[in-house]
């Protein structure tokens, strides 16, 4: 089965107030040294498939570059990059190739760069199509920034572009998030991705949220309610405009879905390279049913060559792992090939069951989906599917 890669870019022109990923602002000399570690991990795949237990195939339908921003780094270091995947794996005809990009660093030079590397879709860190919400969180760039970028990337060839919005964002109100929704439907893009304002330790905003704050414009964050109400908004309004809901956080027009993002939820193999990036490939032998394992989640440790966090997967964590995240998508779980793989017991039917009842979810058929209301609690449902194992880190966006 064909692999999916991903490859972390942690460093970024500013870090917006928002964030809680693993990237930052660092010196422009650690790029160099970032990317030659890069591809000397990429050359070492084999090796460390096999070291951490899992099984090696050089077959890849799917890369995607993540961060970050992966458009910060000079063109020849891009290059070189992807010089070295095309080495170590066997990239198949037609795989979709993902760049993340910042609004406005998509200068003439940089899309020659990603036309020469074979890149077939742009995922734009946008956020807001409002500029004084996107500039409260430390975005650049502007909205006609965004939809300029939008329109050189069609005429350059590169059709497949994903735009990147954030419900709950400081200053956000109904009517500015529906300029966001409206704008971004209007620029007639195949792919969106929209994302609740998560609030936690791991971002500036969240932290001076909890501490009830006001730096970063905390005391203008939508309540939970609001943002809730976004989402539901945004869910509704992307499909009046021909953009469906595939997954929890996506929304396609026809044949748009990610295949990258696809592997997370469906459980399908995918090898990540750099800080903080995560994989999981198939067991090498029958001991445990696959093998996940991550990367330092620091610059520093990723440069020394901290080593790997291995995970193996049992039969039970893997049936896990089929609910929570195969119940992210619109389509759900199908009971009887859960059944076929791996049982069913009466535990897990009384489990499912309830959430029915609870309206959570709902079952058609052998098949099992969330409702409205279990995408905005999925969370909370996806726990009652937990025993032993933990969820997955995601990484990267659409």
């Amino acid at each position: 089965m064909p692999v999916g890669l991903y490859i972390s870019i942690p460093f970024c022109q500013t870090k917006c107030s928002y964030c809680n990923f693993a990237s930052g602002v660092f010196s422009r000399s650690l790029y160099s040294q970032y990317v030659d570690r890069l591809v000397e991990e990429l050359r070492r795949a084999p090796k460390t498939a096999e070291r951490m237990g899992g099984r090696f195939d050089r077959e890849v339908d799917a890369i995607y570059l993540g961060g970050g921003t992966p458009t910060i780094l000079p063109p020849e270091q891009l290059e070189g990059l992807f010089r070295a995947v095309r080495e170590s794996f066997a990239v198949t005809a037609g795989a979709e190739i993902t760049v993340e990009c910042a609004p406005g660093t998509l200068d003439p030079p940089m899309l020659q760069t990603l036309l020469r590397c074979g890149v077939t879709r742009v995922s734009l860190g946008v956020q807001s199509m409002v500029d004084t919400e996107a500039a409260a969180v430390g975005r650049r760039h502007t909205r006609a920034v965004v939809l300029d970028d939008i329109e050189r990337l069609r005429s350059a060839g590169i059709e497949n572009i994903n735009v990147d919005l954030i419900a709950g964002l400081p200053h956000q109100t109904e009517q500015s998030w529906g300029v966001s929704l409206s704008e971004t439907i209007t620029s007639g893009v195949p792919h969106v991705s929209v994302y609740m304002l998560e609030v936690d330790e791991d971002s500036r905003l969240g932290r001076e949220l909890m501490a009830g704050g006001t730096r970063y414009h905390a005391h203008f964050v939508p309540d939970e309610d609001a943002t809730a109400d976004f989402y539901v908004e945004a869910c509704r309004r992307l499909e009046a405009g021909g953009v469906s809901q595939y997954e929890i956080s996506n929304f396609a027009r026809a044949d748009a879905d990610s295949r990258h993002n696809l592997k997370y939820w469906t459980r399908e193999p995918y090898f990540g390279f750099g800080v903080d990036a995560h994989s999981m490939l198939r067991a090498a032998d029958g001991q445990f049913e696959a093998v996940r394992f991550s990367a330092p989640d620091s610059l520093e440790g990723f440069l020394s060559g901290a080593p790997l966090n291995q995970m193996p997967v049992s039969r039970q964590s893997a049936k896990e792992e089929t609910f929570f995240l195969g119940l992210r998508l619109n389509q759900g779980v199908d009971l009887d090939e859960v059944a076929l793989g791996f049982g069913l017991d009466s535990d897990l039917e009384e489990i499912i069951a309830q959430l029915c009842a609870d309206e959570f979810m709902e079952r058609l058929g052998n098949r099992i989906r969330l409702t409205e209301r279990g995408r905005l609690m999925s969370n909370e449902v996806f726990e009652r599917f937990l025993a032993e194992s933990e969820m997955p880190a995601r990484d990267g966006g659409a």
